[in-house]
């Protein structure tokens, strides 16, 4: 994997935000059923924010700094849950990236390996509960294991396919009980069309 820089990260949130726009109505109806309906809607509001926010950040702006100002923009601009913790989990990705010109795939383990910590301490959960970690812990381990970019997003995959048949334990699915099983959780979905995303 060639060394990621600045203006790669720049590249790989527009096409985090193409994605989203374009999965927006999806990742809303998925919502309808475990949640309140607004996921794909909140994602496609907050990456909206985010384009509008790079323009003002020069083309020399590292990876670390941009991550960590994508995160406290998601943070303040995605309503309900998701927005604090993928917020948190950009941050936390931005501040192991520190002030380095480039990512090798390595550090880019140590972030999603970060990201995920963080994630699972804000949201006080933990792989099985039927979140976003689901999606995510899988693949910062696959990374951390020295996967390829290919394996890495295969065990996305599968992470995200695993909420499927789980009981909600966190988030608004909570109160549904049993039968939030049967349904692909949300915001594991909208966490991996955010990782797949790094294929250009």
């Amino acid at each position: 994997m060639e060394p990621v820089r600045g203006e790669d990260i720049r590249a790989y949130l527009l096409r985090c935000a193409a994605r989203i726009q374009r999965r927006r109505e999806y990742l809303t109806r998925l919502d309808a059923v475990l949640g309140d309906g607004d996921h794909g809607d909140n994602m496609a509001i907050g990456f909206q924010a985010i384009r509008d926010m790079l323009g003002a950040y020069p083309p020399e702006t590292s990876p670390g700094e941009l991550l960590r100002a994508v995160g406290h923009r998601l943070a303040t601009t995605v309503g309900g849950a998701s927005g604090p913790l993928y917020g948190t989990a950009l941050i936390e990705a931005g501040l192991v990236a520190g002030s380095s010109p480039t990512l090798d795939w390595p550090l880019i383990g140590r972030m999603l390996d970060a990201a995920a910590i963080g994630l699972a301490r804000r949201g006080r959960c933990v792989v099985g509960d039927k979140t976003i970690l689901d999606t995510l812990r899988p693949a910062a381990d696959a990374c951390m294991a020295g996967d390829t970019l290919g394996e890495t997003l295969l065990a996305a995959w599968r992470g995200m396919r695993s909420t499927q048949p789980l009981v909600a334990r966190r988030g608004l699915a909570l109160r549904l009980g049993t039968r939030s099983a049967g349904h692909l959780d949300p915001g594991a979905v909208s966490c991996f069309i955010l990782l797949a995303a790094m294929v250009r």
